[in-house]
């Protein structure tokens, strides 16, 4: 089973989870930037951050056999601190870089005037940068939080495909279906969404335009989720080929609209995105 997990926090990991994932089949990820738990007081502490999660992180990444990507952008929490807002100023010189492959994650956290003015000039750059974009949906109030989303994604002019809305449920997955966007599900304990949840969703509606991930981050988590996803796949009665769309060619797909993303390096990486081999920067 060859993995890709497109949204794990692998900063707040270590070695040992990737010498785990490796051996698990994982053989890519992205690292969408995100709150670290203890706030940021002022910008140059993203700058050290941003730098990390596109430079050492992908070294680490690669002494295990794992293509690391990123997605760069001021998360839905910390839009709310006016200390953090000259972020915005920065984007755009990560935006431009190779291995990030999306702006995110963007969104809501608690729906305020504040993250709407934000939301709204992230997707601004995701279009301005041809970028994907990376939605979180609020952990409060869930479905009201979607269908908002919804509706900025709508305004903002960027196409349906190019954005993937994340930490979706039962409730959400319907509207977001509708809407043309990509569904992401994090499998994470006791929080979000379990393996046994996510057949069940899969069996409902099948594999198109479905991200599945772990999410995993400094909280109460594991980076083998997605393993065990599609482990409960197969003894649900789906197939290899059926595993392997979500798990792996899912993920290249989308990340692959970036005409940025590098599995050059990995074993038996396949088919990239469109049938074509894209590598780091497009070429």
């Amino acid at each position: 089973m060859r993995i890709f997990d497109p949204h794990i926090h692998m900063t707040s990991r270590t070695t040992d989870d990737y010498q785990r994932m490796a051996d698990a089949g994982v053989r890519a990820v992205v690292e969408p930037a995100f709150w670290l738990g203890q706030p940021r007081t002022n910008p140059g502490s993203f700058t050290d951050y941003f730098d990390s999660i596109i430079g050492w992180e992908p070294f680490r990444a690669s002494q295990f056999g794992i293509r690391h990507h990123a997605t760069i952008a001021l998360n839905p929490k910390e839009a709310n601190d006016p200390r953090c807002r000259p972020v915005l100023d920065l984007l755009p010189r990560y935006l431009a870089k190779d291995g990030v492959v999306a702006v995110g994650e963007i969104g809501y956290d608690s729906m305020t005037p504040a993250e709407d003015e934000v939301f709204a000039a992230q997707l601004a750059l995701a279009l301005d940068h041809d970028l994907p974009a990376m939605v979180h949906t609020p952990h409060r109030d869930k479905a009201r939080g979607t269908q908002r989303s919804l509706d900025v994604i709508k305004e903002s002019g960027i196409a349906p495909e190019r954005v993937v809305l994340d930490h979706l449920n039962e409730v959400t997955v319907a509207a977001a279906r509708e809407a043309g966007v990509w569904t992401g599900f994090s499998i994470y304990p006791d929080t979000k969404m379990s393996p046994e949840r996510m057949v069940a969703i899969l069996r409902e509606f099948g594999p198109e335009r479905v991200l599945v991930n772990s999410a995993a981050d400094w909280g109460k988590s594991d980076p083998l989720l997605t393993l065990h996803t599609g482990e409960a796949l197969l003894k649900a009665g789906f197939d290899e080929d059926f595993v392997d769309r979500v798990l792996w060619r899912n993920p290249v797909e989308f990340y692959g609209q970036s005409g940025r993303l590098d599995l050059s390096d990995v074993a038996d990486a396949g088919p990239t995105f469109a049938g074509n081999s894209i590598l780091r920067g497009g070429s």
